[in-house]
């Protein structure tokens, strides 16, 4: 027991002497990943051709939701003149074409988030590629990214954001696809 007392401090001062010299050796930068997106040649051909779809996309929607409501709405005008069944009958085709809405919203959406994909791990490729080439070269331990809100103040000598989009840049330039990828 008497040892403990002794060695638990020396352990102790062994770890803080370590971790002291470990600490010097640490170097840690920032980025802000949303500037970057923002300033990416191949992020922005990816957004607009994302946009694109989604256009698509809501315009189906908006076409199948139109057609519902057209359903509905010549139901509610003949309902006095229909009889029981010719009604339940409406009532069933109505419901069917709601399910078949639905349905549909969801397969889209699905779709949506398939094309999202194709088109941004492409560019999450190029990005961390760049990041840890900077990374790398620059004996960085960690860099960390102010746009996942993680870091509440940091000397802006650290942020190397700008290094990551002159990279990005310099990379699209040379290989003259300012297009990106997945053009379709």
């Amino acid at each position: 027991m008497r040892v403990m007392k002794v060695f638990l401090p020396v352990l102790m001062a062994l770890a803080l002497a370590s971790s002291a010299e470990a600490q010097a050796n640490v170097k840690i930068g920032y980025i802000d990943s949303q500037a970057i997106l923002d300033q990416d040649p191949s992020a922005r051909t990816a957004q607009q051709q994302f946009e694109a779809s989604l256009a698509t996309y809501q315009a189906e929607v908006q076409q199948l939701g139109e057609d519902l409501q057209q359903l509905i709405d010549q139901y509610e005008q003949q309902q006095a003149m229909l009889s029981d069944e010719a009604k339940a009958n409406r009532e069933e085709e109505i419901r069917l074409k709601q399910s078949q809405y639905q349905q549909r919203i969801g397969e889209l959406e699905q779709q949506a988030s398939v094309r999202q994909a194709e088109l941004v791990e492409p560019v999450m490729e190029r990005i961390t590629a760049a990041i840890e080439e900077i990374r790398d070269e620059g004996s960085y331990s960690m860099i960390f990214d102010v746009a996942a809100q993680g870091i509440i103040s940091a000397d802006p000598a650290l942020d190397l954001t700008a290094e990551v989009i002159r990279r990005l840049q310099a990379a699209a330039a040379s290989q003259g696809n300012v297009g990106g990828p997945g053009q379709r």
